[in-house]
């Protein structure tokens, strides 16, 4: 995913406003125009679309976590210049205040299953042994079970099993006792 579709991503699954947009960058210390915003936000084909760089995702979550959990005392943290999934899944978590539990079930939401063990490997240092690059789809997936739970778009996956059970119960035709204690097929006798 490129920053810009992550960008749109997350506004869409909070439903901010453009005013909102600015004021989260304003918040990370990086005072940003509507039409910047508006540029970064447009879809990949459209020519007046501009490329929003590692840094200025890293200054937007940075204002996300500030807007969610405070200012934190003393010096701000420096943006990062290079993102990667892991991060920006990162800064997410820690905006929104997110255990493993709380995450697996956001995940859930969009029907991605996972362990615990697979979960914190995302979230350990780069060098450390367990260390597990982030794909595209995992944070694909958390996004839209953020969209999902904020915004109550989708019906939760128990839901939709229901569903799909009642449906197909309603569409199996009925059968008398008589009917059901006949076997389906039975040998005929050849006759001589």
């Amino acid at each position: 995913m490129t920053n810009n579709d992550i960008l749109r991503r997350v506004r869409y699954a909070f439903d901010f406003n453009d005013s909102k947009m600015i004021a989260l960058f304003g918040l990370a210390d990086f005072p940003v125009t509507r039409e910047q915003t508006s540029a970064w936000l447009k879809k990949d084909d459209d020519p007046a679309r501009q490329e929003l760089t590692d840094r200025e995702l890293a200054l937007f979550l940075n204002g996300l976590i500030i807007d969610k959990r405070g200012r934190r005392d003393g010096p701000q943290p420096e943006p990062e210049q290079r993102l990667n999934n892991n991060i920006i899944f990162r800064k997410l978590r820690i905006a929104l205040n997110l255990k493993d539990d709380d995450i697996l079930e956001i995940l859930a939401l969009d029907e991605r299953r996972m362990s615990k063990h697979e979960l914190s490997a995302f979230f350990r240092k780069p060098g450390h042994n367990h260390y597990r690059a982030c794909m595209d789809q995992v944070l694909r997936n958390f996004i839209k079970g953020l969209q999902i739970k904020y915004r109550g778009e989708k019906k939760s996956v128990a839901a939709k099993v229901k569903t799909r059970n009642v449906e197909s119960a309603v569409s199996k035709p009925s059968v008398s006792k008589e009917t059901a204690s006949k076997p389906a097929f039975q040998w005929k006798r050849k006759k001589d």
